[in-house]
């Protein structure tokens, strides 16, 4: 058995403890993991490698909370994060598990954001966010369910009226060209392409259009 000498903040990181045993610095814990602790406690070999184990659990979920406050991630990603950090599978495991329970991983949650976030800011088709959300990992079927009530029209409707007022200087030809080029590199198929930009177009031009009417009466 090995006593607890000392208890101390590190510096650098107050959410860790450095553990001194028998008068000499022994390791770090996470300061949740070492809350029980106290000077005079006795250790056996055992007990500290089950403290050492908790540790580790506990260095990796909050490596992957800091991941998931900078914006939603998938399963996939937090474990390629993880594992890339050298991290022991089943401690991974245990990591996603935690993060499941708590609801703070969810990747049918995270697709939903994804769409309903590309909808609102940058519109895309079914085919180019099913291929964004494939890259974050996120299982076919989710995938297909969360797209299920995408609608290609609306959508490229939606992303030519933000781009028709960068174009609408130019005559129709060109805006069509520009149009449908810009309504492709976001995966939209020429036909609806074609059928938005034509929408736009007349919606620009609506005004032109009723006076040159007026004047043939």
């Amino acid at each position: 058995m090995r006593r607890i000498t000392a208890l101390k903040l590190q510096k650098r990181n107050h959410q860790r403890v450095n553990v001194y045993l028998d008068g000499e610095y022994a390791f770090g814990l996470a300061r949740i993991v070492a809350a029980w602790l106290a000077v005079g406690t006795e250790l056996s070999d055992e007990k500290i490698a089950q403290l050492q184990a908790e540790d580790q659990r506990e260095i990796a979920y909050q490596r992957a909370l800091n991941l998931i406050s900078f914006r939603p991630r998938t399963e996939v990603e937090i474990r390629q994060n993880l594992r890339h950090h050298n991290m022991e599978e089943e401690i991974i495991q245990y990591v996603l598990e935690r993060l499941k329970d708590s609801g703070l991983l969810n990747d049918a949650g995270f697709a939903q954001i994804w769409v309903d976030n590309r909808t609102e800011l940058r519109p895309r088709s079914r085919r180019a966010l099913a291929f964004e959300l494939k890259q974050h990992g996120v299982d076919s079927a989710v995938i297909e369910q969360t797209l299920e009530k995408v609608d290609d029209s609306a959508m490229a409707y939606q992303a030519s009226q933000r781009q028709a007022h960068k174009i609408e200087k130019y005559e129709w030809r060109e805006f069509r060209l520009k149009m449908l080029r810009y309504l492709a590199q976001r995966g939209f198929t020429y036909e609806v392409s074609a059928e938005a930009a034509s929408r736009v177009w007349e919606e620009l031009h609506k005004p032109e259009l009723l006076s040159d009417e007026g004047v043939n009466l």
